[in-house]
This record gives structure tokens, C-alpha cells and sequence, in this order.
């Protein structure tokens, strides 16, 4: 075990001298603040509510719903930054375009950015940043994702012959589901323990939506939706994530033929879902947000980034959480709830067992395989999921994480207010 894993570990040991939830809770002018975190439905890519509606497009409307529910003057938003994936361009153009459309003035700038699966988080903390070193003072961290029209081999790079022949280069372009088989058996973590895992997060994410716990984070949208039986094009409102199922045990999991080997582990019951949606989150400081008369609901505390290798890219969490935590100047027993993106059952139950996280803690609402993972709206629909639970059940403090292709892990620690 390399240095660095070592202090990490000792970290999510609780060896170190943290200052303390107490510290961490304190109220202060410079605090960069959550005004408002909301997000689309998730839907089933290719079959869902989203399917025939472009990623812009529904980040057009979260954009609105912004502004709307926050009644912020959009004229005060300087920056915008959306995270994305398989966009062309990075999306950079059509963002832009949305922006405009939504309501924001040609003075708001916009970008769109690529980090993996993490990337609507690093939008959000891209955006943070800038608020605390000044470059801006009002800004919003969004993450989009159409999986119906732009998921599949094309979203794919060619390497050259430089990158395919040094090999930890060529591990990047491993497809994910082999990656994560592989891993499951590298960590010796057993079908039976995945299978269980994922029934638990559907069950969740079942039991939540038909109590209403959603309702409060989803703004329902209306589209241009196609009937794939009839042809006929309708408009639809899409106000529910489509991908939560009734009925899902361990034991019919365990009927699921294996995806990515004959003796594998990983099949579609136990990673998380295709899909399409987007999220946004409006943040400024807290002296800002009093000036303003915004209402505060969180506030964003400290975020990490690491690395890890390409074929153990699961691992990612269990490296960036402890970092997030030591930076905020915590351990993992003041954590309330841990948001941990469901990619593969695989990696999420070894992250959670080595950093030792009790399962009460871990997705309360479900996650990606019960609602689905679109790729880049993950990191920010988290905030909004952990936002309203952590209000819902008057808890204090919140960890979002995820696994990032190509071997990183990324995490944030927030705090409600």
C-alpha cells in the first residue's frame, strides 16, 4: 500500500485531529451557499418520457425552473456551467443556446464540460470556486444528459497507436461494464451481495416515490413525446423518474443472465439504468444571498478529486471521500447521508464496505440502478436528492460521490442549512 493510501485510509479511520461537525456548521459571510437544487425525472433512455426530447431542451426547462423558483433576476447569474458527456461539442453551443432561451441575458456565460460521470459535480464546484476567488458572485452548476440520442459506439474515442500501446492508456477505453466485472472479481465481491444491494435500491426509490419524497426535487416538464406503438406525437408531462420498478427481490435478480462474461457477476438488474435527464443547482455567497433575500438551503463545504487505476475506476469513492472529508475538517461518522452514484452494485457495495459507511446511511432514497445514471446530470441530481432528505429528516450534513471512467473517483461534503 502506497503512502498515500495509507494517510487515506487512516483518514476514513478516524486517525487525524478534525475540527468537528461544530466548525463545520458554523455561519459565515464568505460561505458559498445553495439558493436552490431541483432536477428533471430521470426517464428510460430510448423508451422513456425524454426520449424524443434533446438534452438542451430539458436543460432549458430545469434552467427556468431556476429562475422561477428561486426568483432570482437572471441578469444577476454571471456564469454557467454544465456538466455533460456524450454531447458533441461538449455541448458547448447548445447550452449556450439554452441559456438564452430560459431567459438568461447575453451577459450570463456559459460552458459545458466533460469529466465523466462527475461531471455535473465538477460543474458545481467549478462554479463555487469561482464565487470564492471572486471572479463571480451569483452562478449555476448544471449537469444534462440524453442517453436516448447520443449513448452508444459512437460516444466511443479511437486511440492511436501512441495511447494504445503504453497499457494503462489503453485501459482507459475498457467499456464499463467490463471494468467492473473485472473488478468484482479482482475485490472478490460475490453476485449475491450485488443482487442484494440493488434490490435494496429499488425498494428504496420504490417506497420514496410512492410516498412523494421526489416531488419536491423533480420540476415536471412538458414535451413532444412519440407514441412508438400508434406514431402518434403527443405532449407529455414528465414529473416522475419511469425507470423505478414494483416487485424487485434479491431472489429474482438472481435470475438475470450475466452481461459481460458467462461466469460473470454484473448483469442489468445490478448496474445502474440508461438514461435521460438534467439538474441544476444556483449558487452564491451566503452575504450574497442575504443581500439578495434568496433563501439558503445548503451550503457547499469542500470537494475532492482523485485518481485511481483505469480497471479498478470503481474504487474511486472509497479514495475521494476520505480527501473531501479531511478537508472539510470531519469524519465519516458526522455524515448523515452519503449520496453514492449507483454505476455498478459492484463498486458501490466495496466502496461502502471498505470505508466502513453503515447501509442505513448510503442512497436512503435509492439511486442509479432503481432511477437511472444520466451520465453528466448525476453529479448535480444528487444535490438536490440529499438537499430534500436531508430536510425531510432534519439532518445536518451530506457527502456526494461517484466512480469517474478512465479511473478517478470524485466527492463534495455539503451541509443544510
Amino acid at each position: 500500500m502506497s503512502g498515500a493510501q495509507q494517510r487515506l485510509t487512516q483518514v476514513a479511520s478516524h486517525i487525524g485531529a478534525p475540527k468537528g461537525s461544530s466548525a463545520i456548521t458554523d455561519k459565515n459571510p464568505d460561505d458559498i451557499v445553495v439558493t436552490c437544487a431541483l432536477r428533471s425525472a430521470l426517464t428510460k433512455g430510448g423508451k422513456g418520457g425524454f426520449k424524443d426530447t434533446a438534452a438542451a431542451d430539458i436543460l432549458t426547462g430545469v434552467f427556468k425552473g431556476v429562475i422561477n423558483r428561486s426568483g432570482i433576476d437572471p441578469n444577476l447569474v454571471e456564469d454557467i456551467s454544465v456538466g455533460t458527456v456524450l454531447a458533441p461539442g461538449g455541448g458547448a453551443t447548445e447550452f449556450r443556446a439554452a441559456a438564452l432561451v430560459a431567459g438568461f441575458p447575453e451577459s450570463t456565460a456559459v460552458k459545458g464540460l466533460n469529466r465523466q460521470c462527475s461531471s455535473g459535480l465538477q460543474a458545481i464546484v467549478d462554479i463555487a470556486n469561482a464565487i470564492k476567488s471572486g471572479m463571480i458572485d451569483v452562478g449555476i452548476g448544471a449537469g444534462v444528459e440524453s442517453m436516448s440520442s447520443q449513448y452508444g459506439p459512437g460516444a466511443v474515442t479511437e486511440f492511436s497507436d501512441l495511447l494504445e500501446n503504453h497499457e494503462e492508456s489503453a485501459n482507459c477505453k475498457v467499456p464499463m461494464g467490463v471494468l467492473s466485472e473485472n473488478m468484482a472479481k479482482d475485490r472478490n465481491i460475490s453476485r449475491a451481495s450485488q443482487d442484494a444491494f440493488a434490490a435494496s435500491s429499488y425498494q428504496k426509490a420504490l417506497k420514496a416515490q410512492k410516498a412523494g419524497l421526489f416531488n419536491e426535487e423533480i420540476l415536471p416538464l412538458d414535451v413532444k413525446w412519440t407514441d412508438p406503438k400508434t406514431d402518434e406525437e403527443k405532449t407529455i408531462t414528465v414529473k416522475a423518474d419511469d425507470g423505478i420498478r414494483e416487485g424487485i427481490t434479491a431472489e429474482s435478480l438472481g435470475k438475470i443472465r450475466p452481461a459481460f462474461a458467462k461466469d460473470g457477476s454484473i448483469h442489468t438488474g445490478n448496474a445502474s439504468q440508461i438514461s435521460d435527464g438534467a439538474a441544476a443547482v444556483l449558487l452564491m455567497k451566503r452575504s450574497t444571498a442575504e443581500r439578495l433575500g434568496q433563501k439558503i438551503i445548503g451550503k457547499f463545504a469542500s470537494a475532492s478529486v482523485v485518481g485511481v487505476k483505469p480497471l479498478l475506476m470503481g474504487v474511486g469513492p472509497w479514495k475521494a471521500i476520505p480527501v473531501a472529508l479531511e478537508k472539510a475538517g470531519i469524519t465519516k461518522d458526522d455524515v448523515d447521508i452519503f449520496e453514492i452514484n449507483e454505476a455498478f452494485a459492484s463498486q458501490c457495495v466495496w466502496c461502502v464496505n471498505e470505508l466502513g459507511i453503515p447501509q442505513e446511511k448510503i442512497n436512503p432514497k435509492g439511486g442509479a440502478i432503481a432511477f437511472g445514471h444520466p451520465l453528466g446530470c448525476t453529479g448535480a441530481r444528487q444535490i438536490s436528492t440529499l438537499m430534500t432528505e436531508l430536510k425531510r429528516t432534519d439532518k445536518k450534513i451530506g457527502v456526494t460521490s461517484m466512480c469517474v471512467g478512465t479511473g478517478m473517483g470524485m466527492a463534495a461534503v455539503w451541509v443544510r442549512e
